[in-house]
């Protein structure tokens, strides 16, 4: 049967596989649309497969609220053009408000929650390594949070690479103000004493290489270490911290004024502390013309 440039145009259209691909796939089935698509599936889930490996530094911070419950999530890709793909989108709120109506008690959890998207399914797992092929790029779901019951929940996103999860009493604007002053100024705990102990024995011993060089008796030392542990607790504690939107009072005081109280909240920025890989453009590409010629 002939292969005609329509229906080659059709299975792209199907896929998303290269047009050389769809071609050989079409020809193999003999113009069979079905079965060449089917073919072009197992294609794709082998370059999935080569995708899962890759580092997935970029991505989304996507939230999902329905009355009290409400879920923010992560969903990594390696690319930031991939955060602008309809299908990636797709995936990343869906997961969001799976987590918030389901209770999933981990991401692997989540993955085995019903879904289908892109012709891929019936779990949200089985439409990621679909669109991993599709797309041909790694993406992963990395962390969420859920919130449920009693609690007023505020969600924030900064674009979409910081994401804020209040949970909170009170006035629904001071609470949208706390998550937005979260995204800007970034504290690591509620209070003073929510502060881990790792973060603050860090910062002591930075206090403690800095008096020593300062040469000061031991007495006035030691009140300079303690000072400076002082300070960077109230820098990093939300409740402490100056409110962004009046630097005359804390965002304590803040809310005393508008009758909201903070129980918590969540901070996610894309990517923190996962190590982003740097590629050698040329070294890539002149990988890829060895490989050619060496396949020759």
């Amino acid at each position: 049967m002939a292969i005609t440039a329509s229906m080659v145009a059709e299975l792209r259209a199907k896929t998303d596989a290269p047009m050389m691909e769809c071609k050989k796939a079409l020809t193999e089935a003999d113009g069979d649309m079905a079965k060449a698509e089917e073919l072009l599936r197992v294609k794709l889930g082998t370059k999935a497969g080569k995708a899962a490996s890759r580092v997935t530094a970029e991505g989304v911070i996507v939230a999902y609220t329905e009355g009290n419950t409400g879920a923010m999530l992560e969903v990594n890709c390696e690319t930031d053009f991939v955060t602008k793909n309809d299908s990636f989108l797709a995936l990343a709120n869906a997961a969001a408000k799976l987590a918030a109506l389901h209770n999933p008690a981990d991401v692997a959890a989540l993955g085995e929650l019903p879904y289908t998207q892109d012709g891929f399914g019936p779990t949200l797992e089985e439409v990621r390594k679909g669109l991993i092929g599709k797309i041909g790029e790694n993406m992963s779901f990395r962390r969420f949070k859920r919130v449920a019951g009693g609690v007023q929940i505020a969600t924030y996103l900064h674009g979409t690479r910081i994401g804020v999860l209040v949970e909170y009493e009170g006035k629904d604007t001071a609470a949208k103000d706390v998550a937005m002053h979260v995204a800007a100024m970034k504290p690591v705990a509620l209070t003073s004493n929510d502060v881990p102990a790792d973060l603050i024995e860090k910062e002591r011993s930075v206090a403690t290489a800095k008096a020593a060089e300062s040469g000061k008796p031991a007495d006035i030392a030691a009140k300079m270490i303690d000072g400076a542990v002082q300070k960077y607790l109230k820098e990093v504690s939300l409740n402490n911290q100056t409110f962004v939107k009046n630097d005359k009072q804390t965002v304590e005081q803040m809310l005393k004024a508008e009758a909201t109280q903070v129980k918590a909240f969540t901070l996610f920025v894309v990517g923190e502390g996962i190590e982003k890989k740097v590629d050698d453009f040329a070294a890539e590409v002149a990988a890829q013309v060895a490989a050619a010629q060496n396949a020759a």
